[in-house]
């Protein structure tokens, strides 16, 4: 038996401006999902039969990266995290996944983390027909606080990079580490609106706005320096720059379109307990972030509010043989 955990993780800045080439900021969370395989005589998920067509990820990396001809295994999946909430939930399940499996077949073998982001990576390309971010992946399987720009990004660690042909042709991706200082008096605090968020849709949207208002490109780029002025602040421990950074960019991605009134219902409610407040992931639903000093308060502000909270440290560990 195997059990192996990847976390899930929180956007901090930058979302649809990475879409454009400018940087994206994402730190894991304390929660995630952790898988535990195990021989069997049947194939089992969950307690069901395993029907690989219902669960691309999965069988992606048991056939096509792992070429597995073993015994069949028992799967099961333990989440704490919110699905479809922009969590990074498929990628944290990719993660653990290849983890456990990597382990099972090469006991003797150390993880390799940057091998596994590139395993999570390939398995959401494939469920996602060919379009897929490395930002989740990446920042589950690294841990800490993840820069994912089209260009290698100043005043970070470069780790690896990525490409992926898509069907709107090639992308490439450079994934950088950022050094998270540590701070024992501040929390994040996700609220999850209860309503799944649509990333392609969200993507989608903003292309087609940015169409019909080119000058809403002048937003996109704004997002660009603001997260690279939220990046340094969180690289000397400027909690208080973080947050109006945060809140700065919130603005911005109000301008394209991509909040919704069940985020601005939480974030109203919280706004006034935290150092910054913005959504994070597509928008349209999902979940928004609190940067707080009193994370409790904030919870049950979001609970109050109609929303479920979520509080993690900033940046945890990634993923892991348990």
């Amino acid at each position: 038996m195997v059990t192996a955990f990847a976390p899930g993780k929180c956007i901090l800045f930058g979302e649809h401006a990475v879409v454009y080439g400018q940087p994206a900021v994402a730190v894991s969370i304390d929660a995630g999902v952790e898988v535990t395989i195990r021989e069997s005589n049947s194939w089992i998920l969950e307690g069901m039969p395993f029907e690989p067509s219902r669960h691309p990820h999965i069988s992606h990396i048991i056939n096509d990266i792992f070429d597995y001809t073993g015994k069949p295994l028992k799967i099961d999946i333990k989440s704490g995290l919110f699905s479809a909430a922009g969590l990074g939930s498929s990628a944290a399940l990719s993660n653990s996944m290849g983890a456990a499996l990597h382990q099972l077949v090469n006991p003797d073998e150390p993880l390799d983390l940057i091998s596994l982001a590139r395993i999570g990576h390939s398995a959401e390309a494939n469920a996602q027909k060919g379009r897929a971010s490395p930002t989740d992946t990446a920042t589950s399987a690294l841990g800490g606080c993840v820069v994912v720009s089209g260009e290698r990004v100043k005043g970070t660690q470069h780790v690896f990079d990525a490409t992926l042909e898509t069907p709107e042709g090639s992308r490439s991706w450079s994934i950088c580490r950022a050094s998270l200082p540590q701070v024992d008096d501040t929390w994040i605090v996700l609220g999850f609106t209860g309503i799944g968020s649509p990333t392609g849709r969200m993507v989608a949207g903003v292309a087609e706005l940015i169409e019909r208002e080119p000058q809403k490109m002048d937003d996109i780029r704004a997002i660009g320096e603001i997260t690279s002025s939220g990046l340094d602040s969180l690289s000397e421990g400027d909690m208080e720059s973080v947050g109006f950074a945060m809140n700065s960019c919130h603005e911005k991605l109000r301008n394209i379109g991509v909040s919704c009134p069940e985020i601005e219902s939480l974030i109203s409610a919280v706004e006034n307990h935290s150092l910054g407040t913005k959504l994070t992931g597509a928008g349209g639903g999902g979940c928004m972030v609190s940067l707080t000093r009193h994370p409790r308060r904030v919870a049950e502000c979001i609970e109050i509010a109609g929303g479920k909270p979520l509080v993690s440290k900033l940046g945890s560990g990634g993923a892991r043989i348990l």
